[in-house]
């Protein structure tokens, strides 16, 4: 690609709608690497970026939209270590400073500096107040954050980098509850962008009954193509239905993926006691812990957030091998606003992937 201009998807007042924009064309320097980006998925976390009130997140307008990101390194800063010139990877989104001890064992997403970097707005990574991939070209303060994926798809691999890999955290998270094999259950609430992969990762990395939540149908079915072992509606009776098929002991863990009021409810209906929950979904519900209260004796509770630079390069591993395939509806990047309005809508199956045209 020459240099001169490159376009980009920016969001350049709150409340949106992005912008289909050019922009100059980025030279890296130090330890910086440009990425030629041939993918970049959608998710719900754009949308609340988009529609975010002014003040309410801390980042400085206008940037380039777009954490999920697959592509070619194009070029390197004369510092910058890593995969080479040529190189199909993943980008890892989620960018810290870089030094703390958390980032130097990977684990960028939950850097120690994240509230440092908060108050002085210079944002947190990839199309968090920093120029994502939603464009035609990414640049990336360093080859660190970068994950080849050899041969795979870009299509694929886009979504890997946060509907994978935060999956893959969540599971993790729970993952010693599961210990009992085939007589674990878990649940998992809602079957979406996340929720199909975590299924696809439990069966490829466990052996515990899957029991899939959604309020669709169409997504019902997508969870028996990804593993699930038993699928259900979510209705009134959806606890004792999802309890019955426990044995009536409930679940040793449930992902919620959701994270609205009903979902949390419902997670807490039928969690087993001594159990995990993980609430990954941003629905706006929210959970009284007290004790006594609701909440089963010896509930474990956690906020997975994204996930760390080791367990991205296993997400991509598994993908290579043919143990996880993301469902996607593919849109040229000039047609970002109909993907986004699809998305709002509820209408996308999977992931929604834009591609440069």
């Amino acid at each position: 690609m020459s240099t001169g201009a490159a376009r980009a998807v920016r969001l350049t007042r709150w409340g949106g709608p992005p912008v289909l924009t050019e922009v100059a064309h980025p030279t890296p320097t130090n330890e910086e690497v440009l990425i030629e980006v041939e993918a970049a998925g959608l998710c719900r976390s754009d949308l609340h970026v988009i529609d975010a009130r002014p003040g309410a997140l801390p980042y400085r307008l206008p940037f380039t939209l777009g954490h999920e990101v697959a592509g070619r390194v194009l070029h390197r800063g004369p510092l910058a270590t890593g995969p080479a010139v040529g190189e199909r990877v993943i980008v890892y989104g989620p960018w810290g400073c870089g030094s703390c001890a958390r980032c130097a064992a990977g684990a960028e997403n939950y850097c120690d500096r994240r509230p440092a970097l908060d108050t002085d707005r210079v944002g947190t990574g990839a199309g968090l107040g920093r120029d994502g991939g939603m464009a035609d070209l990414l640049l990336v303060p360093s080859g660190r954050l970068l994950v080849p994926v050899g041969d795979l798809d870009p299509v694929q691999a886009a979504p890997l980098s946060d509907a994978g890999l935060t999956a893959h955290h969540a599971v993790t998270m729970v993952r010693h509850a599961l210990s009992e094999g085939a007589t674990a259950h878990v649940v998992v609430l809602g079957i979406g962008g996340l929720g199909h992969l975590a299924v696809q990762i439990l069966r490829a990395t466990t052996a515990a009954r899957i029991l899939a939540v959604d309020v669709r149908e169409e997504a019902l079915a997508l969870a028996e193509e990804c593993g699930a072992h038993f699928g259900t509606l979510s209705r009134a009776d959806t606890a004792r239905v999802l309890r019955d098929r426990t044995g009536g002991a409930g679940a040793v863990a449930v992902l919620d993926f959701v994270g609205s009021r009903s979902s949390l409810q419902l997670a807490v209906a039928v969690l087993r006691a001594g159990g995990e929950l993980a609430v990954v979904g941003s629905g706006g519900g929210e959970l009284a812990v007290r004790k006594p209260g609701a909440l089963p004796p010896g509930t474990r509770i956690s906020l997975p957030f994204w996930g760390t630079l080791p367990e991205l390069e296993a997400v991509a591993a598994l993908a290579r091998k043919g143990a996880l395939k993301v469902g996607v509806e593919r849109f040229a990047l000039s047609n970002a606003a109909e993907a986004i309005e699809r998305l709002r809508s509820g209408a996308v199956r999977g992931r929604a992937v834009l591609v440069p045209d």
